[in-house]
């Protein structure tokens, strides 16, 4: 009963992403929506999702807590650690104890631990030969994922991979490269604008973001419009 109870939450998230894609979706809002589903397939305490741009500079996109994106902007700064491993080698990493990576990631194991966490796994996100990020998880526990949890992980990955380039217009190089700009870009909109909001309000950034993401589903906007809109002064949330 237990995998039979398992294989329907799998299935179900996996549906409810491709209804997502169907339609004129929202790109940043349905990485969200797969990094917390991945956090709930997977038993994980966190995930983010970190995305290369143009350049090849690590960017995060996506995480589900303030702690998550901590660490993952830590990797980005320092440009060491499991989730820039797995960007540069295009494979999964998976480090079973944090703890014991201090002489290979000093910075990054700090961190971690500092966050709580105490075990990682990355994987790839990967089309046609190039790897363009990584999706990473964070447990609060050591140990392995299974061969299916890893399996898992990476479909969800993959799945990042083609809402962001748009499966028709991925074989053109510079499509490909503006789709990246332009999903990093929305990044950076939404997090002055959680900034804004959480300056304005005191409140923390994970509920102003909770906040941002409410109003854009609630009045059938995307992230980017609403966040925008409130770094515009035009509307407050």
């Amino acid at each position: 009963m237990e995998i039979e109870t398992r294989s329907s939450r799998v299935s179900a998230a996996f549906v409810k992403i491709a209804d997502t894609l169907v339609g004129d979706y929202d790109v940043l809002e349905l990485l969200h929506t797969l990094v917390e589903e991945s956090v709930e397939l997977l038993d994980a305490a966190a995930a983010g999702l970190m995305l290369a741009g143009p350049d090849g500079v690590l960017q995060v996109l996506a995480s589900t807590s303030e702690e998550s994106q901590l660490v993952e902007a830590l990797q980005q700064e320092s440009g060491a650690g499991p989730c820039v491993d797995c960007y540069v080698t295009g494979v999964p990493v998976t480090v079973r104890d944090i703890a014991g990576t201090e002489d290979r990631w000093p910075d990054f194991r700090r961190a971690a631990a500092t966050q709580g966490f105490r075990s990682v796994h990355a994987f790839p996100m990967r089309v046609q030969g190039r790897t363009i990020g990584a999706m990473n998880l964070f447990r609060t526990e050591t140990g392995e994922l299974s061969d299916e949890d890893v399996a898992i992980g990476q479909a969800l990955a993959d799945v990042s991979t083609i809402s962001i380039l748009q499966k028709k217009t991925a074989s053109e190089s510079a499509v490909v490269n503006q789709q990246l700009q332009d999903a990093l870009n929305s990044r950076i909109v939404i997090e002055q604008a959680k900034g804004m909001i959480a300056h304005i309000d005191d409140i923390d950034t994970n509920e102003a973001f909770r906040r941002l993401r409410n109003h854009a589903r609630s009045n059938n906007k995307n992230l980017r419009e609403t966040a925008q809109a409130v770094l515009n002064r035009s509307l407050t949330v």
